[in-house]
């Protein structure tokens, strides 16, 4: 039970990366979620740059570069979490995530910023986007979400308590445009289901389409 005496909504486990504008899509479906299901999001960082460490020499030259890039925004959102709380997390996805994906501003210092103006955290914040001080706390957060579905995915990755209390966790799922109402209660559901049957690891087609932002 909560402090208010109703029942306590069950935590959801979101581990993200903003740069990644699949993941930014699936966040959004999760705000649906919680809306329709009696859920609450619980936000944590992932990073894309560490991930594709072990394999970045096999990289196209292009992603290589993407990677480099790809440290700013994570440790950015590190260091606000870190020097503010972990409460800071949703409103500074959502403002990155707007900024970089559904306005087209890309990760850009200007966009970051911006995100950091939005949400009321302090300007010197963006000053981290080049800075390892995090980098330690940035890569355990990241090892926690990983650990629990293995290194041959990406991000986002959903953990939340099954029947019997113990986590279950999968990446994705990969949707666009992000369901609403009915239809985001219905992914849900169903992808609960699925990553509940003990030896289901995967199911996919080949996307058509890209991320709509709306």
């Amino acid at each position: 039970m909560s402090e208010n005496g109703k029942p306590a909504r069950t935590p959801v486990d979101f581990w993200f990366d903003p740069l990644c504008p699949w993941a930014w899509m699936t966040s959004r479906w999760m705000l649906e979620v919680e809306k329709v299901r009696d859920v609450e999001v619980r936000w944590h960082v992932m990073s894309l740059a560490v991930l594709n460490e072990p394999k970045l020499d096999e990289l196209p030259e292009k992603y290589r570069e993407g990677m480099k890039q790809a440290w700013g925004p994570v440790r950015v959102v590190i260091a606000a979490q870190h020097k503010h709380g972990e409460e800071v997390l949703g409103a500074l996805y959502t403002a990155l995530g707007t900024r970089f994906h559904n306005r087209g501003e890309g990760a850009t210092r200007e966009a970051m910023a911006g995100a950091l103006e939005e949400v009321g955290l302090p300007a010197e914040l963006i000053d981290y986007a080049d800075s390892d001080v995090y980098d330690a706390e940035l890569r355990a957060s990241h090892k926690e979400g990983i650990d629990k579905v293995g290194q041959d995915v990406g991000t986002p990755v959903i953990a939340v308590p099954n029947s019997d209390g113990e986590q279950i966790a999968f990446f994705g799922p990969v949707v666009t445009p992000a369901p609403k109402g009915e239809e985001a209660a219905k992914l849900w559901d169903g992808t609960l289901m699925v990553a509940s049957i003990p030896g289901f690891y995967e199911i996919k087609r080949t996307r058509t389409q890209g991320p709509v932002f709306d």
